[in-house]
């Protein structure tokens, strides 16, 4: 009930209007979150039977877990607002591209690259885009490879394309990615130039250890 409020009186804020219109434009976003979420489900299905299929030909699973995440009505529009975007459904489809959000939490590096070409081999899915932060890590440090699909849903009014950001890193990268992110947005301090530093220093161990243990799981399975 807060954030339908707070939706209520965003929108009244931006586009004086009377209550039925701002209500109407409540229940478009509602339909949005639900579409974006069918969206992930198929995404999240998918990886599932991919994980599926490469343990029972391989006897271990790639994927260590999955998590997903929809923007709610509340952080689409606060997004709209600061992006200078109109604040509808019909704008947030256009203008937005990770309203469906889905991490892949991975064992090694080489299953982030066998599932990526997995998903860019899906003939219902089309890659729209491509960012590869662990051959080219973000300053801070960071390591992840970040894809936007356009998935195929198909509801009872027809099949719509659905954009869906897709985030796939190892254990290892997404413990760093935590930390860092929670030293950041977490609390109210100002990191210095230092702590950044040893960050960076605390990335490029946690990548270097993740090779290292990615090589000590091929020859432990060249053994067998």
């Amino acid at each position: 009930m807060h954030e339908e409020q707070f939706f209520l009186d965003r929108i009244e804020q931006a586009v004086p209007t009377d209550k039925e219109t701002i209500m109407a434009a409540f229940y478009e976003f509602l339909e949005l979150e639900h579409l974006y979420e069918s969206a992930a489900e198929i995404v999240k299905t998918q990886l599932n039977i991919y994980d599926n299929e490469f343990s029972f030909k391989f006897q271990r699973n790639p994927i260590h877990g999955i998590e997903s995440r929809i923007k709610s009505p509340q952080s689409i529009v606060e997004k709209l607002q600061r992006k200078g975007f109109p604040l509808s459904a019909k704008s947030a489809r256009q203008n937005l591209m990770d309203i469906a959000g889905i991490r892949v939490v991975c064992y090694y590096v080489q299953d982030i690259y066998a599932l990526a070409e997995l998903l860019h081999l899906q003939e219902t899915f089309q890659v729209v885009k491509v960012k590869d932060y662990i051959k080219h890590p973000k300053p801070s440090g960071y390591r992840s490879l970040h894809m936007i699909l356009t998935v195929p849903v198909r509801l009872a009014g027809g099949r719509q394309l659905v954009p869906v950001e897709i985030q796939i890193r190892t254990i290892a990268m997404d413990f760093w990615a935590s930390l860092e992110h929670q030293l950041h947005y977490k609390t109210d301090c100002v990191v210095s130039d230092a702590l950044k530093e040893e960050l960076r220093d605390c990335a490029e161990t946690i990548a270097q250890t993740d090779l290292q243990m990615q090589d000590i799981y091929q020859r432990i399975h060249d053994l067998d």
